[in-house]
């Protein structure tokens, strides 16, 4: 009976030590029994104790604080090692204790504190209570910090991007933090915030479209077309960076949270009564802002700009770009031409300004004056010829010459010739000048032809045959009488008969002036001389034969 009691207080008290004895890689307590080179002595129970630097209890950039007496948790790594003593960690203590926290803060998405304490590759190294995590240099702050030297060591909540316990991985990011706090302070500063309000800001930002002004604690776009109501090229000629401005809410958007700012609307629309101030055909000095491919904007005031149209720019320069007739900040007159105060539009001219050359030329130049320029331009139908005021005119190749043809006569012209014309009509609207170089010279035909008329009888000299008739010419006419025209007698129509120099009879059919020809007849000269013949001496029914009416007739004229 005592045996058995014996062997079972034995069985106990074994057991009793297996379950009291610390298993080897799990956290215990000890108490700090003394402090010496460095290490604190712990006695973590069952006549066990074990060693620990100092520095594995010190914070990142702090001293250990620790004390005899104290009760810590360490790692308890072995039991026995061959100095007889248990090998002990506090890292590890405080890593399995913060991994235990950082999990459970990681499932329910709450932030941790931790502290920066070094540089690594591509960021840093954050503690955060025992376990060690990377914080990327992109994950530091909303914008790119230059100096993090003021958040080294110092406590602060971040937030865990990736865990990974059996790697011992651990991603945070102080950035998100940051954003969230960022996010809740700027629902509510916009939530407050109404179209109409007029607050001060601080410029934080200026780009090419505007500037970023802070409102204290949420930023606001100002664009640069709500800066001022004159044109600006560049934010920068109305703010700089940290400059406390006033504006006024144009618009915010809660589902976004942006804002829009204005400086022009806390001013007076210059806008207003424009169209009275500038009637239309008044004339104003401006100055141009900007040049495009369609024409100039003039300011005529601060915050009011006209449109020159190219077409307006200048009367003879047709197809040049506008930065050739102006130039940016050049002070020109310009005429108001059209005001729309409703489309914030005002049409200028610059051509306006300076007479009408067509106009000034036709005062200066009626139809009949000579006028003398340079050949400017040859085409297919005819000269352009340089005139005062910039302009060109015209002459056709028909007002060449009065004998040759046109083709002909503009073989006699180059480009850069002088030559002088008349000048025969100009016409304004289609900005258009005729001119004639032949009229300078007084029309042969016209005067030869103002004697003769149709049915008068002119003698002609032959100067060309040809089958179909002959070429004949009376005082610088020129005609042509058809071989059915040679003779009332088919037997002498034939041009042979004739030779150049000859000369003859002939009757006039018609008078072309505009084609300048002669119409002549030498049968119906006959024909008449043959009718007046039969009047004058009797007709065929009284006996006489035509052979004695003719005859008669033509005794009586070589006696006349």
């Amino acid at each position: 009976m005592a045996k058995a009691t014996m062997e079972e207080f034995e069985a106990m008290l074994n057991e009793s030590f297996e379950l009291e004895t610390p298993e080897e890689g799990s956290v215990v307590r000890g108490t700090v029994l003394a402090i010496e080179a460095g290490q604190a002595i712990i006695d973590i129970g069952y006549k066990m104790e074990g060693r620990v630097d100092l520095k594995e209890f010190a914070k990142p950039g702090h001293d250990a604080e620790i004390n005899i007496g104290d009760t810590v948790e360490v790692f308890l790594d072995r039991v026995e090692n061959t100095k007889g003593e248990a090998v002990l960690s506090r890292d590890k203590a405080r890593r399995e204790e913060a991994w235990d926290r950082l999990e459970k803060a990681n499932d329910k998405g709450e932030r941790v504190e931790g502290a920066i304490f070094s540089r690594v590759k591509g960021g840093f190294t954050v503690d955060l209570g025992g376990a060690v995590a990377f914080l990327p240099g992109s994950q530091v702050d909303v914008r790119p910090v230059r100096d993090v030297g003021p958040l080294m060591g110092q406590p602060q909540p971040f937030q865990i991007l990736k865990m990974d316990r059996r790697r011992g991985n651990i991603v945070v990011s102080r950035r998100a933090v940051l954003e969230e706090s960022r996010a809740e302070q700027r629902a509510e500063i916009v939530g407050k915030l109404k179209e109409g309000d007029i607050i001060d800001g601080v410029v934080k930002n200026v780009t090419d479209y505007g500037a970023f002004v802070d409102l204290g604690g949420v930023d606001g776009l100002l664009h640069v077309t709500d800066m001022a109501w004159r044109r600006v090229n560049h934010p920068s000629e109305i703010v700089n960076i940290g400059e406390t401005v006033k504006v006024q809410v144009v618009k915010v958007n809660n589902d976004t949270q942006r804002i829009s700012l204005g400086m022009k609307q806390l001013m007076s629309d210059p806008w207003d009564g424009v169209e009275a101030k500038y009637p239309l055909g008044s004339k104003w000095s401006g100055r141009v802002t900007n040049i495009t491919d369609y024409g100039a904007f003039v300011e005529l005031e601060a915050g009011v700009e006209g449109l020159v149209h190219v077409s307006e720019m200048s009367w003879t320069k047709k197809n040049v770009h506008p930065g050739k007739i102006v130039s940016t900040s050049q002070e020109v007159e310009v005429i108001v031409l059209d005001v729309d105060s409703s489309k914030r539009r005002v049409s200028l001219g610059l051509k306006q300004t300076q007479g009408n050359p067509w106009e000034v030329f036709a005062e200066k130049h009626p139809n009949g004056t000579r006028v003398e320029g340079e050949v400017k331009n040859i085409t297919e139908f005819g000269l352009f010829i340089g005139l005062e005021g910039d302009i060109d005119g015209m002459v056709h190749l028909s007002d060449l010459d009065w004998s040759r043809p046109g083709e002909q006569a503009m073989q006699d012209y180059k480009k850069g010739d002088m030559v002088e014309a008349v000048v025969l009509d100009v016409d304004v609207e289609k900005e258009r000048i005729s001119l004639g170089v032949k009229q300078l010279e007084g029309d042969a035909f016209a005067d030869a032809a103002q004697g003769v008329r149709r049915g008068s009888v002119v003698t002609v000299t032959v100067t060309a045959i040809e089958d179909g008739g002959i070429e004949v010419e009376h005082e610088g006419m020129k005609a042509f009488i058809r071989r059915s025209d040679l003779s009332r007698d088919r037997s002498d129509q034939r041009p042979e008969r004739f030779a150049v120099g000859d000369k003859t009879d002939a009757r006039v059919t018609s008078v072309d002036t505009k084609a300048r020809r002669l119409g002549l007849s030498i049968k119906a000269l006959q024909i008449a001389e043959e009718r007046e013949a039969v009047e004058q001496f009797g007709s065929s029914d009284s006996g006489a034969s035509l052979g004695d009416i003719l005859g008669a007739a033509l005794k009586e004229r070589n006696e006349g």
